[in-house]
């Protein structure tokens, strides 16, 4: 159990006071006048004015258009003497809606995510993000190599010191501290989004956290170097992009009908059980419409994930369905060694664990090495507590109100759905042992709500309806105290809508009621499954956590 020191409410108004004191005669201030010294370790290396509407972020062409006019602060955070985490902070020089939104990264960071600050400064907020300490000079995770104090930062380090020193400038620059801090992050984002919530729940005041890699480096084994050795360790095995479509109609011809609507989406994935094997080719088929004894076996690793290996319970497979437009970014690439199971996950383990830019693969023994990966020294931690954000015990956010929405894409071809179900169910598991069995469910759900999205690939994109405002429905939650009791999503084609769904607060799914059109979210309603509260039971009865 990932056990860690929390701060607490004390502690962090002693930490933003003292970074006030560098700028206490600025409050209220102008924008300009923000550049110099922050604090000891900090430096605001930049601050101007943009007018106008647009912006174009650097080492970019593309500009961001509809942008109020506002301050742009940009500085670097350097806790130790080898970090140096570069950030920005975006305040509206009018109508600031007296609140502070930080925002995650993606893969491996590296990079300042402007695309992700854009709309929640439209939407009048100061927003913030971070680099998390390096670039991608070098390529995905070459920063690690020789370099332990940079992976915690990248770790948990950078959007704590992000919290912490956007809400001193904003202070500064409005003469007043922001009255609520929101969060929000997919994918690296959601395990940067899970540490804030675990380690420092102070931070925010609500949290929304998709598709988290928040069990790093089982996800790293057994997903991105599973996956990697599933299609690449022999070149045979490998599938191309235009096969994973093959893979995506045969799913759905067994399972899409079994939810009550015929849509290319399976609502709950889980309840599908349709062979590898059945993609074979028989006698006198045409190849191209099927796969061969290699490539089977490599769809059925795929989707069993390496726990018959590894051992129960260190990493759930990938679902079925979604594989048509899903696969070809994450799994099967353009061509062998392009998909991103590949491109991240191999540097992670050249630089983060072997220290070799030569490191093979092949070399790796899935039975054994397993435990190498979570117990590499980081600075006296082992990367598993570096890197991992998997402890149930959420009652610090519980009890100073904080609320979380977790989404996750069910269909999601990169990090496995059933991570995050497993991650709801034993913070369920540990409201059990405080509030007891029959009210851990409503307890948890009293702060922290789980919404799988059927048909959604990673962070987005699938079938399914994947475009959805989470942000306001924690506002709702955080500042009118109304919990989402569904949340809508659309699918649209052509920039129009094609269909609506409800996503429903784990365990529930959402049920058409079979009168009315099915593209119509208002005709379906959110319902228990048996096999959800079959779960919920299990994580009450035996506990269902990441120890």
């Amino acid at each position: 159990m990932n056990r860690t020191v929390k701060f607490t409410s004390a502690a962090w108004l002693l930490s933003t006071t003292a970074l006030l004191g560098a700028h206490s005669a600025l409050a209220a201030t102008s924008c300009a006048s923000l550049a110099g010294p922050l604090a000891p370790d900090t430096v605001i290396t930049l601050a101007q004015q943009i007018t106008g509407g647009s912006f174009t972020p650097p080492g970019s062409s593309n500009a961001l258009t509809g942008l109020p006019d506002f301050c742009r602060v940009a500085g670097s955070i350097r806790p130790t003497a080898d970090s140096d985490i570069e950030f920005e902070l975006w305040m509206p020089l009018a109508g600031w809606n007296g609140k502070f939104n930080g925002v995650g990264n993606g893969g491996l960071a590296g990079t300042i995510s402007y695309s992700s600050m854009a709309p929640s400064l439209q939407r009048g907020y100061a927003t913030a993000s971070t680099d998390t300490g390096h670039t991608n000079a070098g390529g995905p995770g070459f920063f690690a190599l020789g370099h332990p104090e940079k992976i915690i930062d990248f770790g948990y380090r950078a959007h704590h010191e992000l919290a912490l020193r956007s809400k001193a400038i904003i202070a500064a620059f409005y003469g007043a501290q922001p009255k609520l801090a929101y969060y929000t992050g997919c994918s690296q984002g959601g395990q940067e989004g899970m540490m804030e919530a675990q380690r420092f729940p102070d931070d925010y005041d609500g949290l929304v956290i998709g598709d988290p890699d928040n069990f790093m480096t089982h996800h790293e084994v057994g997903a991105h170097l599973w996956i990697t050795a599933a299609t690449l360790g022999n070149p045979a095995s490998y599938i191309s992009a235009s096969q994973a479509a093959i893979i995506g109609n045969a799913v759905n011809a067994a399972c899409d009908a079994r939810d009550g609507v015929t849509d290319g989406v399976l609502n709950d994935p889980r309840l599908c059980h349709f062979p590898a094997q059945q993609l074979a080719c028989k006698a006198g088929q045409d190849p191209s419409t099927c796969l061969t004894p290699l490539q089977v076996d490599a769809v059925a690793k795929i989707w069993s994930g390496p726990d018959h290996v590894v051992g129960p319970g260190y990493d759930p497979g990938i679902e079925r369905g979604g594989e048509t437009l899903g696969w070809p970014g994450f799994i099967t690439g353009s061509a062998p060694g392009l998909g991103s199971h590949t491109s991240l996950g191999l540097p992670f383990f050249k630089y983060f664990i072997y220290d070799d830019p030569n490191w093979d693969f092949h070399t790796f023994d899935f039975a054994t090495d397993a435990p190498i990966v979570d117990n590499k020294m980081v600075s006296g931690q082992t990367m598993a507590q570096v890197l991992n954000a998997v402890d149930p015990n959420l009652e610090p956010v519980k009890e100073r109100g904080g609320k979380i929405i977790h989404y996750h894409g069910f269909s999601d071809p990169d990090i496995a759905p059933r991570n995050s179900i497993n991650y709801f169910l034993s913070v369920v598991g540990a409201q059990a042992e405080i509030a007891g069995p029959r009210n851990a469910l409503a307890e948890t759900q009293d702060f922290y709500r789980l919404f799988m999205v059927p048909g959604m690939n990673h962070c987005g994109g699938g079938p399914g309806a994947n475009t959805f405002d989470t942000l306001t429905a924690l506002e709702n939650w955080v500042e009118r105290g109304q919990a989402p009791q569904r949340i809508i999503a659309s699918h649209f084609t052509n920039g129009a809508v094609a269909f609506s769904r409800p996503l429903c607060p784990y365990p529930q799914v959402a049920q058409w009621t079979g009168t009315g059109s099915s593209t119509d979210a208002a005709n379906f309603v959110c319902t228990a499954e048996a096999g959800n509260n079959g779960n919920v039971g299990i994580a009450l009865n035996q506990g269902q956590g990441h120890d």
